[in-house]
């Protein structure tokens, strides 16, 4: 049984494919799902993503590819054993990271920001060599 000791919920436009992206992306497991939610799980952190109402839905716009949603001031962050090897897989999923050149070094991690393919702002860090 998980100890959760934090966690996060997003609203999505396609909860499915936001879904499979966090489980691929961020390594976590389907703990349950259902016609309008996911809930994904580690040890220790649970993101729950849930399907935005069909009448709130059709008023938002995702492009394609996605825009950035950066006016929010919350930033999910995923902890990755490789930056180079997640790219592809976020790629895949039909969201991006920023270019190699974007990285940083902060808390004796490597560190890019990203973005899923509703728009979300997420970063993922991993251990620096």
């Amino acid at each position: 049984m998980p100890h959760i000791r934090a966690g996060a919920v997003i609203y999505a436009n396609n909860y499915v494919r936001l879904s499979s992206f966090y489980e691929d992306v961020a390594g976590l497991d389907v703990r349950e799902t259902d016609e309008t939610s996911t809930i994904l799980e580690s040890e220790t952190f649970q993101l729950v993503i849930l399907q935005v109402p069909s009448h709130i839905a059709e008023s938002i716009e995702i492009g394609e590819p996605p825009i950035r949603r950066e006016g929010t001031p919350i930033k999910l962050v995923f902890y990755v054993d490789s930056i180079s090897s997640t790219r592809e897989k976020v790629m895949a999923l039909g969201g991006e990271l920023n270019a190699n050149e974007k990285e940083w070094e902060f808390d004796k991690h490597r560190v890019c920001d990203g973005h899923d393919p509703e728009g979300n702002i997420f970063q993922i860090r991993a251990q620096a060599l």
